[in-house]
Parts: C-alpha cells; sequence; structure tokens
C-alpha cells in the first residue's frame, strides 16, 4: 500500500511544475535504512550520489555513479547506476538482523555492490527533489548474500 501511495504521489506531482536544473542536492532518505544522501551531477545525465544510511545498529556508506534521464514533462526523471558500500555493526547493538551469527561477536564489517533505479521529480518553483527507488546490494565481504529490501524515499533540497 506505501508503493502504491508514492507512485501516486509521483504522478499527482508531475502534472504541478516544470523542471528546475540543480547541480547538488541534500536531504533525507527512508526506507529499510534511514540516513541522508548527497547527489551531485557531473554533468546534465550524469550524477554521483553518497548514501550514509543507519540500521541495525550500525551504518553504511554508499557511493553511486547515476545516469538520468527526463521523460514525460520536464522535472520527471528515471535513473539507474551502479556502486558500492562499506559498512559496520556492533556486536552489542540489541537490534540484530536475523541472519546473525554468534561468531560476529566482535562486530561485522561488510563491502559489497550495490544496483540502483528510480523516478526522481524536481520542483520549478522550490528548491526540492524528491526519488523514489530500489537499491539492491551484493556483500562480497562480511555477511555475503543479497539485499533486495533496498526500497527508498528520498526528499532532497537543491541548490543551482
Amino acid at each position: 500500500m506505501k508503493k502504491l501511495f508514492f507512485v501516486g504521489l509521483f504522478l499527482l506531482m508531475a502534472g504541478f511544475a516544470g523542471a528546475q536544473d540543480y547541480y547538488t542536492a541534500v536531504g533525507l532518505r527512508g526506507g529499510a535504512s534511514q540516513g541522508v544522501t548527497v547527489k551531485h551531477f557531473v554533468n546534465r545525465y550524469d550524477a554521483i550520489e553518497g548514501i550514509l544510511a543507519f540500521r541495525w545498529g550500525g551504518f553504511i556508506i554508499t557511493g553511486l555513479y547515476e545516469f538520468e534521464q527526463e521523460f514525460a514533462e520536464p522535472g520527471f526523471s528515471w535513473y539507474y547506476g551502479f556502486g558500492g558500500h562499506l559498512g559496520h555493526w556492533n556486536s552489542g547493538s540489541t537490534h540484530k538482523p536475523h541472519w546473525w551469527k554468534p561468531e560476529y561477536n566482535d562486530g561485522l564489517t561488510i563491502i559489497g555492490v550495490d544496483a540502483i533505479a528510480g523516478l526522481s521529480y524536481t520542483f520549478d518553483r522550490t528548491p526540492i527533489n524528491i526519488s523514489l527507488d530500489w537499491k539492491p546490494s551484493f556483500n562480497l565481504i562480511g555477511y555475503s548474500g543479497i539485499w533486495a529490501d533496498g526500497f527508498a524515499f528520498s526528499i532532497r533540497y537543491t541548490f543551482k
């Protein structure tokens, strides 16, 4: 139901205003992990994004390279990309994931790769950008496996 609400919100906002070009945007990201996001365009269609997310009493730092294309109307776009992450959890956290093993009692560090795909909307008259995306991850070091629950909604303040 939440996903349907956010898709409806995107479609509703698409009718309000056109695009606002921006170079950098800073904001909040909410989903299975909550945190902050910074997105910076290196040219008109390519951006780098950094995410610092918190989950299970630890953190994950993610860096992504994204390709963005406008569609439907100015301000509404879709994007995809790839990158990597580094994370760490303490053994003393009371919020441990279901896959936590006793051998992780000294803490757990993970390193892995990420993909991302999403929709983005930038308002014309206000310096706000919103996005809805899916960011699956695969850990190479630490707990190995695929994390496919990376759906998130971000709201960012844009800078020209």
